[in-house]
């Protein structure tokens, strides 16, 4: 009897480690991930092309009669960006009420005299009142027209303690900043959006320099002094 059971332990082994390897198939595992787990800030906080309203307030004195140095300078950084083949409605909000009515009125009339010398067409000019008794004798007129930008939500949340954190993973602002000075570098807001197509090509200059390759003579010279 013992002879028969050592002649049949071999096959009884086998038998063991297989119905063990098919239980652990059936069995339950958690799944670890580690390299898998979307964690960008391109993602936290993305790049949005749409339409956004650009507006400044200038500041008029309660004697002004025509824009000033100061006043004229502020037109035109505002006006610099415009774009005259879409021609967005430029809106020029005067003060109603307010101590220095009567001179922002005279302010805006040569304002728009330089928004339409700088390109704005005359009928993309909208004139606006506005109820500015509570600003006194400084109420200021508001320059404003749409146009398409680039723009990142705004920075500074702070959800949760960065230090606590096992997990290796960024914190919620992270990349925000930098996402922000990109959207705001770049001057074509179409190009987050893709490629250009190609310029045509300068042939003249192309053939230029081509010329000074080839006539271009190399001359190898040995930086050691033997």
């Amino acid at each position: 009897m013992p002879e028969v059971l050592s002649k049949n332990a071999p096959r009884l082994s086998v038998l063991v480690i297989a119905a063990a390897a098919l239980m652990a198939g059936c069995a339950n595992r958690d799944s670890v991930h580690v390299g898998s787990i979307p964690d960008d800030y391109r993602t936290s906080h993305p790049i949005v092309i749409g339409e956004k309203e650009k507006k400044v307030d200038i500041p008029v004195a309660y004697s002004d009669t025509r824009l000033s140095r100061v006043q004229r300078v502020a037109v035109d950084g505002f006006i610099a960006n415009y774009d005259r083949s879409a021609a967005p409605v430029v809106t020029v909000m005067t003060p109603h009420g307010s101590g220095n009515q009567h001179a922002a009125s005279l302010v805006a009339a040569d304002m728009v005299k330089r928004l339409r010398a700088a390109g704005v067409p005359e009928g993309r000019v909208l004139h606006q009142p506005y109820q500015a008794a509570d600003y006194g004798d400084s109420a200021p007129i508001r320059l404003a027209y749409s146009e398409m930008t680039a723009s990142v939500g705004q920075c500074g949340r702070w959800p949760a303690d960065m230090l606590d954190d096992s997990n290796n993973k960024h914190w919620a602002n992270f990349g925000c900043s930098y996402q922000n000075n990109l959207a705001a570098q770049v001057a074509n807001p179409a190009d987050f959006l893709g490629p250009r197509k190609p310029t045509e090509i300068d042939t003249t200059r192309r053939g230029v320099t081509l010329d000074d390759y080839r006539r271009r003579v190399t001359q190898w010279e040995s930086e050691v002094d033997y």
